[in-house]
């Protein structure tokens, strides 16, 4: 899924944002190397095979999107036994990568011994990591997504030391703290350090929200993966120029910033998709879907917002936005 020779550009998981009808989305637009799921909780018993396939649905689709993206399994819980069983279970339904999330900053995951919660113990990162590793076949690559620490950097240092320890393929890291959330600075030179002292592939994430924000990262880190989130949403136009910058894709046209975004169609994509996995609930997906522009108001360049926020429903959300186009 990762090729540690070869640059990577990856979706990152977002709780409640990038579900299967994201990733179906995204996986057509044809950017990213793969995508990574949202966290699967395990707490206190092995998930059910009906809910594995509920929120990964590509696992009936050979570990892929329909619009042919790869997709990778995040589990997270605190208890390695369950975690193994469940790494198990993933891949008898056809998971072919399992990530480890020890990143989640949400206070209830936190509470409950999962996410970023384990960044304060670097021992039970390296006897998770090395319980998931040996439950699966070689073949079956395991990853760690990190922060740098619970509320000082230099956390990650141990941290990666003991996912690495525990026989991570790649280690994924977040620029900032748990107690930073999402707030500024983002700290990228750390992700570098660790990638120089440990020689293992370091998936970079975390405020590349432009281009130059991209080769600003680059720079800082000395990476060949990267992963988005926000950015890509906020501006869909991205992932295609930075993947580009990468050398996985020539630059298209739509990618250009001069030539508008068409808004609509990328939401109707979403809207058909969320249809094609019965999750269209009208409330819902006019929800999903005012979330998204709220994103590329906030941190891209859409302007019409005002136009949409008041839509009760779908249909009503299109008309606002096409009669403001």
């Amino acid at each position: 899924m990762l090729n540690a020779d070869k640059p990577a550009l990856v979706l990152a998981p977002m709780e409640g944002v990038t579900d299967a009808p994201m990733r179906a989305v995204q996986g057509d637009a044809g950017a990213f190397t793969y995508a990574v799921t949202e966290f699967l909780r395990v707490s206190h018993a092995v998930p059910p095979r009906h809910v594995f396939r509920d929120h990964v649905p590509e696992l009936d689709t050979d570990a892929k999107t329909l619009t042919g993206l790869p997709v990778q399994v995040q589990l997270l819980g605190g208890d390695a036994n369950l975690m193994a069983e469940s790494a198990v279970r993933a891949h008898e339904l056809g998971a072919t990568a399992v990530d480890i999330n020890f990143g989640c900053p949400a206070p209830t995951v936190n509470r409950h011994d999962g996410g970023a919660a384990l960044l304060r113990h670097p021992k039970r990162i390296r006897e998770i990591v090395t319980a998931v590793r040996a439950a699966l076949p070689r073949a079956v690559p395991v990853s760690a997504k990190l922060r740098l620490g619970w509320d000082g950097i230099d956390a990650i240092h141990e941290n990666a030391t003991m996912a690495a320890e525990g026989g991570a393929s790649w280690i994924t890291i977040h620029g900032r703290t748990r107690v930073a959330g999402y707030a500024p600075p983002i700290y990228w030179e750390p992700i570098g350090a660790v990638r120089e002292r440990l020689g293992l592939p370091v998936v970079a994430n975390g405020d590349i929200w432009t281009l130059d924000d991209f080769r600003r990262c680059r720079d800082a880190t000395g990476c060949r993966h990267f992963m988005l989130g926000r950015g890509a949403l906020a501006d869909p136009r991205l992932a295609h120029r930075v993947a580009a910058e990468l050398g996985l894709r020539p630059l298209s046209e739509r990618a250009s910033p001069e030539v508008p975004f068409d808004w609509p169609a990328q939401l109707r994509a979403l809207v058909e998709w969320s249809r094609r996995f019965d999750m269209m609930r009208s409330n819902k997906n006019v929800s999903r879907l005012k979330q998204w522009l709220r994103l590329a108001a906030q941190f891209g360049s859409f302007t019409r917002f005002d136009a949409v926020k008041r839509a009760d429903n779908v249909e009503d959300l299109f008309a606002a936005l096409e009669a403001h186009n």
